[in-house]
């Protein structure tokens, strides 16, 4: 019974020389793919945005302020 905790904390020790040179491993090698993947979720977020600006463009009260906006521009002259 004496050998176990002994065994226990090499177990232990070994495992987490094993994780370090892991992550150390992954660390080291670059990320194939994930390049792909950012592309990806910047494209969605660019449509979901482009729809919104498309709706709000579209509805009365903003053509009627931007209208008015153009006006005041143009009178100014």
């Amino acid at each position: 019974m004496a050998d176990r905790p002994h065994s226990l904390r090499e177990r232990m020790r070994q495992a987490a020389i094993r994780l370090d040179l892991r992550m150390r491993a992954l660390a080291e090698t670059p990320e194939r793919g994930a390049a792909t993947a950012e592309y990806a979720v910047v494209l969605v977020a660019a449509t979901g945005f482009a729809a919104v600006l498309v709706s709000l463009l579209k509805s009365d009260t903003v053509r009627t302020l931007l209208t008015n906006i153009v006006q005041n521009a143009l009178q100014v002259g």
